[in-house]
């Protein structure tokens, strides 16, 4: 059983349908939008996201959009001092680049997307998030927000299984994506293998684990490991963390979105590693 909240199951089934369906049309080198970016760059909208943006060095920006009340928002004084062209445009703009319903708030980069790092780049990291097939891009961004708020030092996701870089992820991150170190892993039980060896104490987070959460904390590594919304933690996943546990729910509703149960899983985690130091 998840520690989320499950959808149904009818629901499920069509949207994995129509994944499959968009990735399939992707590697065949089709396109169904005319507006998106050229190959291996993103679109980034929403001034938290776009002002994180700009001052991340890492980050290769192409071109600006936005409007006067965005480029005064954005604190940009003399567009024409920036090393990329900056376009002036009036919101209709951009809204045909994100669509009518996203909030861009007058201002979106086309950027190169960033390039994941490895398990070797984790240093002396003390506290990760690893996901089990979490694919949901609000999910995963509000969970990097949260992650950045806790000072976590890396987010660890699938290559496959998980989702791609993208506005709705950034717009959700609120900026977290430029600053949360994000590293990609061919297999999910190898990694948490690996994690294991290098003194992580790694603890999947299952509504039936035998313990509370704040019972199971032992090491000054901890890697959180969340799964999916509905089926939660695959069995494999389940039989490499070192540990599982649960957060206990005091109300009539056990389990929590995704995103929710990993702030509340990353809080008591600072928490004990704060009191370890």
């Amino acid at each position: 059983m998840s520690q989320h909240e499950k959808p149904g199951r009818k629901d499920a089934h069509y949207a994995r349908l129509r994944r499959d369906h968009r990735d399939r049309k992707r590697v065949r080198g089709e396109t169904t939008d005319p507006t998106a970016p050229p190959e291996g760059r993103v679109h980034l909208y929403g001034l938290h996201t776009v002002r994180a943006a700009l001052d991340n060095p890492g980050r290769t920006i192409h071109r600006l959009l936005a409007t006067e009340n965005a480029l005064s928002r954005l604190g940009i004084a003399d567009p024409s001092a920036l090393p990329f062209p900056v376009e002036t445009v009036r919101p209709p703009a951009i809204d045909a680049l994100t669509g009518a319903d996203a909030v861009h708030q007058g201002a979106l980069v086309e950027a190169d997307a960033l390039s994941p790092l490895t398990l070797e780049d984790l240093g002396a990291a003390r506290l990760v998030v690893v996901l089990d097939q979490v694919t949901d891009p609000h999910n995963v961004g509000a969970l990097m927000r949260s992650a950045v708020a806790m000072a976590a030092d890396a987010l660890i996701t699938t290559a496959r299984h998980s989702p791609a870089e993208s506005g709705v992820l950034a717009k959700a991150a609120s900026g977290a994506l430029e600053q949360l170190p994000l590293i990609h892993v061919r297999n999910l039980a190898n990694a948490l293998g690996e994690l294991n060896n290098r003194g992580f104490q790694t603890i999947g987070l299952d509504s039936d684990g035998p313990k509370p959460i704040e019972a199971a904390f032992s090491g000054d590594r901890i890697a959180l490991v969340l799964g999916a919304e509905g089926k939660g933690l695959r069995e494999k996943t389940r039989a490499t963390v070192a540990d599982l546990a649960r957060l206990d729910m005091p109300g009539a509703i056990r389990s929590l979105n995704v995103s929710n149960a990993a702030v509340l899983a990353l809080y008591l985690a600072r928490r004990h590693l704060d009191a370890t130091r």
